[in-house]
């Protein structure tokens, strides 16, 4: 089979029947070699592509490439070089083909490899994009973005024209200069040091990190450094007359109090399991997530966003059996989803920096890998890490909620013995599973989880008090009557 050596999905018949997209292009030989540079700079701001010169993109015939001559297929070669600035990594390739007038002839494949910290552009000055199967020019907000995404610009160390050293909160200010055992020295002093603010034309001003990290009031200048918290009833998110939104919280802050803010109040929404350990005989309470695991996915989102992207927030959905964080921006630079157990790379170095010395991060990549090994040692699945729409990453914890109800319904078994729990009927082997994983519960109680009346539960109880499997705890008419295993 006829293909490439260096992109092997490019198959003769892939180039001629696969429709044109974000990773590929049909070019006639006709064409001239500084037209290509466009579709260059295209596919080296976005994820590399390739351009197939030879196939008519119209009718998708081989047309091949001898024809244009030595000096033409060597510009189209040199056309990276010549038409683009700076140079894209590139290579080239020909592949022998038939043309369709039944001719010995070559297509000549260009292959573009994306730029990661480098803008391409035209000799014209011109920045492309590849966007699906277009060729798009990138102009004003949408190039700050690119440059962003390239970290040929840093949002973090742009300077805001308006705030000043009196918005910040004072207090953070005087605690960063004990940290740095700085005390002594003025706090412009101490904020230039660590490139938080800057001197432009005689004047000092801050950075956008400064103002992220310190603001008294942030809304005033960044009202999308929030993490909003919607706590859902069940597995999904209904809506309208179905709506099952059962928590809705937002924590407006500067980053160095939203970190603390948002651990102290998702902690309060988080579950605990109590389970009997059978070798002990005693309680064990067990998280519903280690605790490692959503606050360092909480802090890797409000370190790493892209705080360009105006509108947007951290948004933190608790479901029934996940917990799903989700960021805005896509994952900086050379970080995939493949790779981010092991890749390291800062979208804001500044920023990580402060909270780093603050002690809320450590070592880039450091707490994604103990992440994983947290979950994996509380028996759960990995963490999976995503990018819906390509404009946010979602970090998703599973909570196994289903495995530790088999489990607790193991446990019952292993309490009473499978010839007693075979002799009870579905009712009181859910009263025992449920019981199994709490110190003691009330009839009330009982009644909500199964949605049984009180006089069937109390028959229930009754029953398995008599078999020796609970025991009462206090008078039956007593407020804190309740029951629990034997």
């Amino acid at each position: 089979m006829l293909k490439s050596k260096i992109n092997p999905i490019l198959t003769l018949d892939y180039m001629i029947h696969e429709p044109e997209n974000k990773y590929f292009d049909r070019k006639l030989a006709k064409i001239k070699p500084s037209d290509l540079a466009p579709l260059i700079s295209a596919f080296a701001n976005a994820e590399g592509g390739t351009i197939v010169i030879g196939i008519n993109d119209k009718t998708l015939e081989i047309e091949g490439v001898l024809a244009a001559g030595a000096d033409r297929l060597n510009d189209f070669i040199n056309a990276p070089k010549d038409y683009c600035k700076p140079m894209p990594k590139n290579e080239y390739e020909y592949l022998d083909v038939v043309n369709e007038k039944g001719l010995q002839d070559k297509l000549l494949l260009i292959h573009i490899f994306p730029s990661q910290e480098q803008i391409i552009q035209t000799r014209k000055d011109e920045t492309w994009l590849r966007i699906g199967d277009r060729t798009k020019e990138v102009k004003g907000l949408d190039l700050r973005n690119l440059e962003y995404s390239k970290n040929t610009r840093r949002f973090e160390d742009e300077c805001t024209m308006d705030a000043t050293v009196n918005d910040l909160k004072q207090g953070l200010l005087t605690q960063y200069k004990h940290i740095l055992n700085a005390e002594h020295l003025p706090t412009e002093q101490v904020l230039k040091a660590r490139g938080l603010m800057k001197t432009i034309e005689g004047r000092d001003k801050l950075t956008n990190a400064a103002v992220l990290l310190f603001a008294e009031n942030i809304m005033q200048f960044y009202p999308n450094c929030r993490v909003r918290f919607v706590r859902y009833e069940g597995n999904t998110a209904k809506a309208g007359t179905q709506i099952n939104i059962v928590k809705d919280k937002s924590m407006d802050y500067c980053i160095l109090k939203l970190v603390d803010i948002a651990k102290e109040y998702i902690a309060t929404q988080l579950r605990e399991f109590t389970a009997l350990d059978t070798k002990t005989g005693t309680f064990k309470i067990v998280p519903e997530y280690p605790e490692f695991a959503w606050l360092e996915g909480i802090v890797n989102a409000i370190v790493h966003r892209e705080y360009a992207l105006a509108g947007d927030y951290i948004l933190v959905s608790m479901y029934d059996d996940r917990l799903e964080i989700k960021s805005p921006g896509r994952l900086p630079n050379i970080v995939t989803v493949e790779n981010i157990r092991h890749t390291r790379y800062a979208r804001n170095p500044k920023i990580s920096r402060v909270l780093t010395e603050f002690g809320y991060v450590r070592e880039l990549n450091e707490g994604v890998k103990r992440i994983y090994s947290d979950m994996e040692a509380f028996f759960l699945d990995d963490p999976e890490y995503s990018e819906p729409g390509q404009q946010a990453v979602k970090l998703t914890l599973k909570n196994n909620i289903v495995m530790r109800k088999i489990r607790q319904k193991e446990q019952a078994i292993g309490n009473i013995g499978n010839d007693i729990w075979e002799q009870l009927d579905d009712l009181e082997r859910e009263i025992l599973v449920y019981m199994g994983s709490r110190r003691a519960v009330s009839r009330k109680e009982l009644e909500e989880q199964t949605q049984k009346s009180r006089g069937t539960i109390l028959k229930r109880l009754k029953h398995l008090s008599d078999l020796g499997i609970i025991k009462q705890n206090g008078r039956l008419r007593d407020p804190q009557h309740s029951y629990s295993l034997k």
